[in-house]
């Protein structure tokens, strides 16, 4: 697999050297919007496993080559306190609706004036940038739905987390090459970015992080499992945080329900919302939890674990596939919603199932059957090494 993950990464290498980014899938018409800037984390999973620090020596500069089209294409500079912060969005500037969906977004942008058109379909194509393709994280408005999208003024919890992980992953790449200078940047981008996370996102009567709206002045007290990414990324430097963030997800509700962390509280028919459950959000969740020093924190993450790891086993049993999502209530179902029907497979789901498996190993059980990690008694249809994308 070590083949197969480089091969992949240097497919995504060759999109940044010829286009500056990853565009948001393998088409022309693609080429206007990113995908969330994961291409550094996946050569920091690889350089784990594989230290090749020759392959890593011919290819920083794509690294950096990529951080730098979303510190200049999607960068946002915000005041709070008095103070000018700089931090990221997603921000596709390109109008006409969406070549993949078009007829749908044509019919619902008769409903707005002519003028409205370009801004709405932007927002749109921004939300798919952003992965969350669709949900309630981006509707500030009365019709609470896709009309009321607001993504680019958004500025989002996980986008700010990635990068600060990219930041601090960047920094030790550049030491490890022996380029103190260049280190030396991206650890002041680091700590910058800690600072301007928690001046503008962290909000200390909820004991969270929020998204920030630019255009309203406002953050989203919604919950949504992206605003405990900073815990994913270390992007914090008091540690008082953690339990505070801990406290908060219990006291959220979302720690309720029996197949894993909701996408969000709210139920808009879209798929990045309620009921849904998407394996990316709970390894992430899961990970930041348990790298804290916190046992309140640690308890929580294998909490989430045990109960993923059975909502996939009991919903394998029954239909004998992996799904790309799930659903948090009843006894092991696929998730819905959306414009199109649930895929099976799945890569991201095997992925995570898997780093479940091993991190927890026998603490992990499905109902009264222990899980082993060998495959025994839990059977994966694939293995297939999968990223944000």
């Amino acid at each position: 697999m070590y083949d197969t993950a480089r091969g992949m990464i240097e497919n995504f290498l060759y999109m940044v050297d010829n286009y500056g980014f990853i565009p948001n899938g393998g088409r022309v018409y693609y080429l206007n919007r990113s995908q969330p800037p994961f291409l550094t984390l996946m050569m920091e999973s690889y350089m784990a496993r594989h230290s090749n620090m020759t392959f890593l020596r011919e290819n920083i500069n794509l690294l950096k080559k990529e951080y730098d089209f979303w510190m200049t294409k999607r960068n946002i500079s915000v005041e709070q306190n008095g103070r000018s912060y700089t931090l990221n969005r997603y921000n596709v500037l390109a109008g006409g609706p969406r070549p993949e969906s078009y007829s749908k977004d044509y019919e619902m942008a008769l409903k707005l004036a002519e003028d409205a058109k370009p801004s709405f379909y932007a927002e749109l194509k921004s939300a798919a940038e952003s992965g969350w393709d669709f949900s309630s994280r981006w509707f500030y408005g009365s019709t609470n739905s896709l009309l009321d999208t607001q993504t680019r003024s958004v500025i989002p919890v996980d986008l700010n987390a990635i990068l600060c992980r990219v930041e601090r992953m960047l920094a030790k790449f550049y030491t490890d090459l022996g380029m103190p200078a260049e280190a030396s940047k991206f650890t002041t981008a680091l700590n910058q970015r800690i600072e301007a996370v928690q001046a503008v996102l962290w909000e200390e009567s909820l004991g969270t992080w929020l998204d920030y709206n630019i255009k309203e002045t406002r953050k989203n007290r919604n919950f949504y499992p992206t605003n405990l990414t900073p815990l994913w990324a270390s992007c914090y430097t008091d540690s008082a945080v953690v339990d505070k963030a801990v406290s908060y997800l219990e006291s959220s509700g979302a720690l309720s329900y029996k197949n894993g962390l909701p996408t969000s509280l709210k139920d808009t028919g879209e798929q990045w919302d309620f009921p849904n459950a998407w394996p990316p959000l709970q390894h992430m969740v899961i990970e930041g939890l348990e790298k804290t020093e916190s046992k309140k924190a640690k308890d929580a993450a294998f909490l989430l674990a045990q109960k993923w790891v059975r909502a996939n086993y009991e919903a394998y049993k029954k239909y004998k596939a992996m799904f790309e999502k799930y659903d948090v209530q009843g006894d092991g179902k696929p998730g819905g919603g959306g414009e199109y029907e649930v895929q099976l497979g799945f890569g991201w789901t095997n992925g995570v199932i898997l780093q479940l498996l091993d991190l927890y190993r026998s603490r992990i059980t499905s109902s009264a059957i222990s899980i082993s990690f060998s495959g025994i008694l839990f059977t994966l249809p694939c293995l297939i090494i999968t990223f944000w994308l």
